[in-house]
């Protein structure tokens, strides 16, 4: 009687499981339309940001007004080992 049972549930088994799966599917989307908060904030795009940042920005108004480039970090000061720091 057993081989005969699980013979027939082996034939019929997407039968079986495809219908279950779909009411979990159904019961776990309505429960995520309930429970979760569909809102999403209103960002500025990438792009109109940084045209109002480049256009507040005051150095770069006149182009006589411009600093020295100059590298102010100590490159030989990075990663060094705590023996060495003396």
């Amino acid at each position: 009687m057993w081989p005969l049972l699980i013979r027939t549930l082996r034939v019929y088994a997407p039968y079986i499981t495809l219908p279950f799966a779909a009411l979990v599917g159904v019961v776990g989307y309505n429960l995520e339309n309930i429970f979760s908060d569909k809102y999403t904030p209103y960002n500025q795009s990438i792009k109109e940001s940084r045209s109002d940042r480049l256009s507040t920005n005051e150095s770069l108004d006149s182009a006589a007004n411009v600093e020295k480039l100059r590298y102010k970090a100590n490159v030989l000061g990075t990663n060094v080992s705590p023996s060495l720091e003396n």
